[in-house]
Formats: C-alpha cells, structure tokens, sequence
C-alpha cells in the first residue's frame, strides 16, 4: 500500500471531510483516505492506494468536492504526485 498526502485549502468542518472523502474513495486504486483538519490553513489528506493513481484524477475529485489542491506529496515513486495548480 502506498501513502499520498495532499494539502488541501478551504476545507473547515466534517461536511467537508465527507464530500473529499466520497470523491477520492469513487477512485480506482484508492483504498482509504484520513483527514487532518486544521482551521484556517490547509488539511491535510492522505490517501492510501492499492497502486498507481492518476494526479489529475485525484485534483479533479477535490476540486469535484469543491476545494483546492495546495500541495501534494507521494511516498512511493510508482503513485503519481500532482503539483499545486497555478
């Protein structure tokens, strides 16, 4: 299993955590996901994956949900990392 973890902004209360949760599980390869919520800054997601995950399809299903990638990291080079949109 391989670990994605996304800085997400403008998530602030468990409605939030619901709608990025139901959008990222809907995902081929996702596993889980566990939220770390932070009031007034980015959260953080992590996403565990059974394989190798589009970064655009995880960017498309939080923004879906109706937040916006900060920043995102992989701990495995086979998973694909996306960058904070511009």
């Amino acid at each position: 299993m391989r670990t994605i973890d996304i800085k997400v902004s403008g998530m602030t209360c468990q409605h939030c955590i619901n709608a990025v949760t139901e959008e990222l599980t809907a995902l081929n390869g996702v596993e889980s996901v566990a939220v770390d919520l932070v009031a007034d800054s980015n959260s953080t997601v992590h996403i565990d994956t059974s394989g190798p995950v589009d970064a655009e399809q995880i960017a498309a299903a939080i923004e879906e949900a109706g937040y916006e990638v900060a920043e995102a990291e992989a701990d495995d080079a086979d998973v694909v990392s996306t960058d904070a949109p511009d």
